[in-house]
């Protein structure tokens, strides 16, 4: 088998793969914020529901990058996929908020196995001055995954009840375990005798480019982090149903996934800066006109615009941290990067359910669109150091 070939065998496994498991996530996000109201939550404890997933996740995503860098990347992404099955059944028996709050940090450990590592096999095998259109082509994965589960987890609820829908996403997550068991290679990247890139942390951090997209990625999806727990709550509010929030989630991330490979090319040919800026501002401005939707065809127009503007900015940045992470290690740079997202999800989260409680619904989508914007320019001061 030639390099080329079996490159494009380890992308197609995968993105297979990957969309399995993301499938298997996104078939809850419309329904996990009403289950955790439904055990009593409120919106402080409904905040640190969401955010348990993505500590537990973000604390050990760098660790498990670098990790993979000297000591390979499939075994980790295999053990990552087992414990993503068990706890996706873990969901059924969570009965109380304390129960529910366990299962997400066990979920978001198994997390922290899987996007950096699958990131970084395919940041592995992009060629240079590729990087755009091959990690904006994976992200489309992972995009389709979470855009059709919400639509898909409405219809299993509607027909069938909560605990199936669980039970689909233990088995989707089984599929891509046994997938990447029978027909994924270790990355030639970390293969024994092969040369390997490796830096610490702190050298990784004197790169103001990392460094701004970290905090970028960190105080950005503070705000863009405040659409999957409460966008269900306000559209519940307007009197839309459970299918039709699924489509209007749906809707913006398989948008968003289909313009991946286009803007991922075009970031290949261009500036990738100014598409980070201009794609995060009009995914800010969607997010704080929310509130002003007068029904269900106002609040999905504005959810594709926000759709639109991830596409724009997510292959350019993902673009850069694989040209940074053949200089620093790819498994170290993905688990940055990645944890930057996480460190904003912990607090998106816990602060949106503050606002919530303490000033309304409303105020929610208000702030998070003044604080992606406030990541916009954290990212252009580091840039312009």
């Amino acid at each position: 088998m030639s390099k080329n070939e079996s490159h494009s065998r380890i992308f197609v496994v995968l993105f297979i793969a990957v969309f399995a498991a993301m499938l298997g996530i996104g078939i809850i996000a419309p329904l996990m914020a009403i289950y955790a109201v439904n055990l009593k939550a409120s919106g402080i404890w409904l905040g640190v529901i969401f955010s348990a997933f993505s500590l537990s996740r973000g604390i050990l995503m760098p660790v498990v990058g670098k990790f993979s860098d000297t000591h390979g990347r499939k075994n980790l992404l295999l053990i990552g996929l087992f414990i993503y099955t068990l706890s996706s059944f873990g969901y059924v028996w969570s009965d109380t908020i304390s129960k529910l709050i366990e299962v997400r940090l066990i979920h978001g450990v198994a997390s922290a196995m899987v996007v950096p590592i699958a990131m970084a096999y395919v940041g592995d095998i992009a060629p240079k001055g590729k990087e755009g259109v091959f990690m904006g082509t994976f992200n489309s994965s992972m995009f389709l995954g979470m855009g059709m589960g919400p639509f898909i987890g409405g219809v299993i609820n509607d027909m069938a009840g909560m605990d199936n829908v669980f039970y689909v996403m233990g088995l989707l997550s089984l599929f891509s375990f046994l997938l990447i068991l029978a027909m994924l290679p270790e990355s030639s990247a970390v293969e024994k005798g092969k040369k390997v890139v490796f830096a610490t942390f702190r050298e990784m951090f004197r790169n103001d480019v990392v460094k701004g997209l970290f905090l970028y990625r960190a105080v950005n999806t503070i705000g863009i982090g405040a659409i999957l727990a409460f966008l269900p709550i306000l559209a519940d509010m307007m009197g839309i149903s459970s299918l039709r929030i699924g489509i209007i989630l749906s809707l913006n991330i398989i948008l968003m996934a289909m313009l991946q490979r286009p803007f991922g090319k075009l970031a290949d040919r261009r500036t990738k800066a100014p598409l980070i800026i201009a794609g995060s501002c009009l995914a800010a401005l969607a997010l704080f006109l929310m509130p002003f939707a007068s029904g269900f065809y106002s609040l999905l127009f504005l959810s594709m615009v926000m759709g639109i503007g991830g596409a724009i900015s997510i292959p350019a940045a993902t673009a850069i941290m694989a040209i940074l992470g053949k200089k620093y290690g790819m498994g170290g740079i993905m688990g940055v990067f990645n944890t930057g997202m996480s460190v904003g999800m912990v607090l998106s989260p816990v602060l949106s359910g503050v606002v919530m409680d303490t000033l309304g619904l409303n105020y929610v989508f208000y702030i998070g669109g003044v604080a992606s914007m406030l990541g916009v320019v954290i990212f252009y001061h580091y840039l312009n150091k």
